[in-house]
């Protein structure tokens, strides 16, 4: 039976791609008389058996070694394309996870999008995102993962513009889809480039190869900063940051997968290629600085916003910045541990603001408080979702953080300062976050705010409780890093800076000593903070006045140019032809001279170069002649 479903492992992508397509009947137009909630059953009962799969041969690839799965797909001209499939405990294991937060987000939904009409599209774009996700954890050959990448980037733009109507939705999706797409194009020149050099897509052959590859560095570095730009499109990495904050559009839901697990792939695909990109040390010093760059710049922008979802999204950017940070450093675990620990505890947070949006008024926290006596169970499922992402012991994200600073504090100890300056500044941010949303008393905004009810609820509490005891299912796992092993100071210095953010973030924005909006001493610096470091304006003065002088430039060349070419042949085609109507006779000898004269223009071009300069000798010396005379 076990190998029954190691081998058979496979199919669990196959489940939510059937439920997507089996809800879309239920599209408007198609089927009306039942309404369209059976869509979201057909896919909750879909996922559940991916769930109930992949729960049931984790315990069979336990402590076994990988196993490989080829399916042929396309053999010619020397080009191989076998989908490789690779069963291992983590892929496994990242399955479990996938399918369990979409199986709650599901549920989540049934609550979320009572009222909507949208639920065929909803959930079939679910189940397209779910699958992709699915495929691209068994998946072991680089060059269908780019195009399992690709397949999210479309179920991206289709889920974030669920609600088409809204200006600002359209606008999200669009940007989106753009900025993945500006990554998505290098990955794939990287991709490409690689074959020639390896010689195979197969991240096994590709460890392979780099543990013994002698290649040009430069080739090396200009493939490798290919490579990794398309994850940072992926995890929402700077300067590709942008799309995340304005993704958030899309309905809470989605965004429940889209910020846990979705902007994990671009990670999971570079700790996939990691061995290669160790191959150039500018790539590996590329990676820590993106991370650093993104980690601190998200954290601080998180601080600044107003917005109750935006202020997540930052912080899943930083988040996603640390892992940069661990691949940069070849810390393969701890990345793995990161990316775990970050999903569990950023889905809940998620499902949390998600359901004071549902019923609030307003999404801007400083028109919000005093819902702790209104939202018992959303105020305790945000503070077990903050301790979760922070290095607070013994939760999911403290071990995962500290094997990552224990690992670099003999070499590089000035990214264990930048790891725990990243999470006093998270804690800080999150706690703000509570202490303007569920502290002080109700404003006119939340005055009648209830709690949600069960659907959103119950998978609430759900990943609540797995969140709590996600270090015991790790230490049953053997998951769970060795505490001997470990720095004891890294790991002080961790909590402290949980506790001093935490603790400050507490006394400005639970208590009455600091008077509130808080503003910094100097308005430059607020305003920098606040509006993203003035990214989205770069962007518009470069990037975007570029693209219209060269649209516009282009524009112009076609229209003028090339239309002017084209217009102009129609012209002389039209009056040729018209004159030719007019001048012709009818009789034969008149036909033959037109052959004739036309042969003999002919005769005269192709023969030009063999008499042509002995003519224009006797022109010139004719002429010389008459004017000597």
């Amino acid at each position: 039976m076990m190998e029954f479903l190691i081998q058979s492992v496979w199919v669990v992508p196959c489940y939510a791609l059937i439920g997507g397509l089996l809800a879309v009947p239920w599209s408007p137009g198609i089927l009306r008389r039942t309404g369209p909630r059976p869509a979201g059953y057909v896919n909750f009962i879909m996922t559940f058996l991916a769930f109930l799969h992949s729960l049931l041969s984790l315990p069979a690839t336990w402590h076994q070694p990988p196993q490989q799965i080829f399916i042929p797909w396309l053999n010619t001209a020397g080009l191989d394309l076998t989908i490789a499939i690779e069963v291992s405990s983590v892929s496994v294991a990242a399955l479990v996870v996938i399918t369990g937060i979409n199986l709650l987000a599901q549920v989540y939904g049934f609550g979320y999008m009572e009222m909507d009409w949208g639920w065929a599209r909803f959930y079939s774009l679910l189940g397209l995102f779910e699958a992709g996700l699915c495929a691209l954890v068994l998946c072991n050959s680089l060059f269908f993962s780019y195009v399992i990448l690709e397949i999210l980037t479309l179920g991206t733009y289709l889920l974030v513009g669920l609600w088409f109507s809204q200006p600002l939705v359209v606008t999200g999706a669009r940007d989106a889809f753009l900025t993945k797409r500006v990554g998505d194009l290098f990955l794939l020149m990287g991709v490409l480039a690689l074959l020639p050099l390896a010689g195979t897509w197969n991240f096994t052959e590709l460890a392979e190869w780099a543990a013994t590859a002698n290649v040009d560095p430069t080739v090396i570095t200009l493939i490798g900063l290919a490579l990794i730009a398309g994850p940072m499109g992926k995890c929402a990495q700077f300067p590709l940051h942008l799309w995340l904050d304005e993704a958030m559009e899309g309905p809470v839901p989605s965004t429940i997968l889209r910020n846990s697990v979705v902007v994990a792939s671009g990670a999971w695909v570079l700790i996939k290629l990691q061995p290669v990109l160790a191959l150039s040390p500018i790539v590996m010093s590329a990676l820590v600085g993106i991370g650093a760059v993104t980690a601190v710049g998200g954290s601080l922008i998180a601080i600044a916003q107003i917005d109750i979802k935006r202020c997540l999204s930052y912080s899943v950017s930083a988040y996603m910045g640390l892992v940069f940070i661990a691949v940069g450093t070849q810390q393969s675990e701890a990345a793995l541990l990161l990316v775990l620990t970050h999903a569990v505890a950023a889905a809940l947070l998620v499902m949390s603001t998600g359901a004071i949006v549902w019923n609030s008024i307003t999404q801007d926290v400083t028109q919000l408080g005093g819902l702790w006596s209104r939202r018992p169970v959303s105020g305790i499922a945000f503070i077990v979702g903050t301790l979760g992402l922070i290095g607070f012991p013994p939760l999911g994200s403290f071990w995962a953080l500290l094997k990552l600073a224990s690992a670099l504090w003999e070499t590089q100890p000035w990214l264990v300062g930048l790891i725990i300056v990243v999470n006093a500044l998270t804690a800080f941010s999150l706690t703000r976050e509570f202490g303007l949303v569920f502290g002080g008393k109700p404003k006119q905004m939340s005055e009648r705010s209830p709690e949600v009810h069960w659907p959103m609820i119950l998978p609430m509490t759900i990943l609540l409780g797995f969140t709590l005891h996600l270090p015991l299912v790790l230490q049953s796992l053997s998951l769970l890093p060795n505490w001997e092993m470990l720095n004891k100071d890294v790991a002080l210095l961790l909590i402290w800076s949980s506790i001093f953010g935490c603790s400050l973030g507490g006394v400005v924005y639970l208590g009455n000593l600091v008077s509130k909006p808080v503003r910094l001493p100097w308005k430059g610096l607020q305003d920098l903070i606040a509006y993203d470091f003035y990214t989205p304006n770069l962007y518009r003065l470069s990037i975007v006045f570029s693209v219209d002088i060269i649209s516009k430039v282009t524009d112009i060349v076609d229209r003028f140019v090339v239309d002017g070419i084209v217009n102009l042949v129609g012209l002389i085609s039209i009056f040729g032809g018209e004159g030719l109507k007019y001048s012709t006779s009818g009789q034969t000898q008149f036909y033959a001279f037109t052959v004739l004269l036309g042969v003999g223009l002919f005769g005269v071009l192709v023969s030009w170069q063999f008499w042509g300069d002995q003519f224009l000798d006797l022109m010139y010396s004719y002429i010389s002649v008459i004017l000597n005379s």
